[in-house]
């Protein structure tokens, strides 16, 4: 879990404890005595890959140091319905209020791993990495990516500043491929690659002659995917994106393509069902 409690993370836990108990619980405080004490288990209630555990186990500790926390099982592994994630101790009071957040991330990350696991299975055999996007929810990036990696993903660049990639409106603005490839390499770090977005075969041959090192195909059919790496003959590494499906994964990494990139993966990832339920000692 090196890394993942950065002072972002740290803070995006503060928040959310503030947007969820500005005010106070006052449901908790008014029916459960402040003495009282519990035990919970959180458990999966469906198939899933873990991620996020430590972000749970940061919530109690932010809400309340003295509530004990005990993982089960680590981040990245597969779990199946019913089997225990962790155990909480404490204060009933500070695990009812932590309950919901605590929940929130784990069903949240968790379920951005055991999509990315889905791809990465659906992928066996060809040489494609599933790579993520920067479609992720604001504030949550670091995590989200995280949550990838966990599910057996590659992330694909951080943040703006983490690499180049000249997309349609760059070129657009530029005044061409050729122009906006020149322009990135007078002012790129030494070793930084240049990625290039295309969407016609034309665009893959002009990127190659202008030293693109790495080939987006921007929505391109199988069939033309096909073309554009044979053409490269790997002189550049080729990814694939956008309108990829679930069902289409495996004939899209079948086309020789070197990445497969996914919005999808935190832009859409389904929660998954995790529980908590205590019991007071």
């Amino acid at each position: 879990m090196e890394g993942l409690l950065t002072p972002q993370t740290q803070e995006l836990i503060r928040m959310a404890l503030m947007e969820d108990l500005g005010s106070g619980d006052i449901t908790t405080e008014n029916t459960v005595s402040p003495e009282a004490r519990a035990r919970g288990v959180i458990r999966a209630k469906a198939p899933l890959v873990l991620a996020g555990l430590e972000v749970a186990r940061a919530v109690f500790s932010a809400l309340d140091p003295q509530v004990a926390f005990r993982g089960f099982a680590r981040d990245g592994e597969v779990l199946e319905a019913g089997t225990g994630i962790a155990e909480v101790e404490g204060s009933a009071q500070s695990l009812l209020k932590g309950e919901r957040l605590a929940l929130n991330f784990l069903q949240q990350l968790s379920g951005i791993a055991t999509l990315t696991a889905e791809c990465v299975r659906r992928i066996q055999g060809t040489k494609a990495q599933i790579l993520d996007t920067r479609k992720t929810t604001p504030g949550w990036r670091h995590l989200e990516k995280y949550a990838v990696r966990m599910g057996g993903g590659t992330n694909h660049r951080y943040s703006l500043g983490h690499g180049i990639l000249i997309k349609d409106n760059h070129i657009a603005l530029a005044g061409g491929l050729a122009e906006a490839v020149e322009r990135a390499r007078r002012g790129c770090p030494p070793l930084m690659k240049i990625e290039v977005e295309v969407q016609t075969l034309a665009q893959v041959e002009e990127a190659l002659r202008v030293g693109a090192e790495m080939i987006m195909l921007d929505n391109m059919a199988c069939k033309e995917m096909e073309q554009a790496v044979r053409y490269v003959a790997g002189r550049a590494l080729v990814e694939a994106s956008g309108g990829i499906s679930l069902e289409s994964l495996e004939a899209v990494a079948r086309t020789g393509v070197d990445f497969i990139s996914l919005g999808r993966l935190t832009h859409s990832a389904p929660a998954v069902d995790i529980s908590l339920k205590y019991e007071r000692i």
